[in-house]
């Protein structure tokens, strides 16, 4: 199966969940995130602002604000096709919501790179290689490799999106750990 067709397997898959199952889930994959020696370790973490039918990260960025982290999320420059990680303290105040229903901030503060101990980053699909199927814009491939940027790469989804096998380019970056709502998965280098 190519990216394309995974693609859209995928969405479909989410997108047959209730939004009671949603939400139990991604209540449960928080707490497991929350709980992981990287979350406790980190002081300032980039986690991304949901759209609908995806893991929901509302409770694990309010249960980091709590616990004093500070929290970053990717703000798209769609002329320049990168993402900036943007310090923000609400999520309603200053987001946008653009077409396809990504949040995207309007304000905040930019991020160093080198302050970033963690990045939890959405996908698709993941495998237990570390692979991940984004949605196609390759964003997120393009920010891993910065040379400024040390953090732990987090993919964050629900067990159903771990599958034995994510086709990969040269180009696709992988992650470090994956969270869902049943554990957490340690890549091996």
């Amino acid at each position: 199966m190519d990216k394309k067709q995974l693609r859209q397997q995928m969405r479909t898959q989410l997108c047959s969940y209730s939004s009671e199952q949603l939400a139990g889930k991604s209540q449960i994959a928080c707490k497991n995130l929350a709980d992981t020696p990287e979350f406790q370790k980190a002081t300032t973490i980039m986690a991304f602002l949901s759209m609908p039918h995806e893991i929901d990260t509302a409770a694990f960025i309010m249960y980091a604000w709590q616990h004093t982290k500070t929290i970053a999320v990717p703000k798209i420059s769609w002329q320049q096709r990168h993402m900036i990680p943007v310090q923000i303290s609400s999520l309603e105040a200053g987001i946008a919501t653009e077409a396809g229903g990504l949040r995207n901030p309007v304000t905040g503060i930019p991020v160093p790179l080198e302050d970033i101990d963690l990045v939890v980053t959405p996908g698709l699909a993941f495998d237990k290689e570390g692979n991940r199927l984004g949605r196609g814009g390759s964003y997120y491939d393009r920010f891993f490799p910065h040379e400024k940027l040390r953090a732990i790469k987090c993919g964050f989804g629900f067990a159903e999106q771990i599958i034995p096998v994510v086709p990969t380019t040269e180009h696709d970056q992988p992650v470090d750990m994956l969270v869902t709502d049943e554990g957490v998965i340690y890549i091996k280098k």
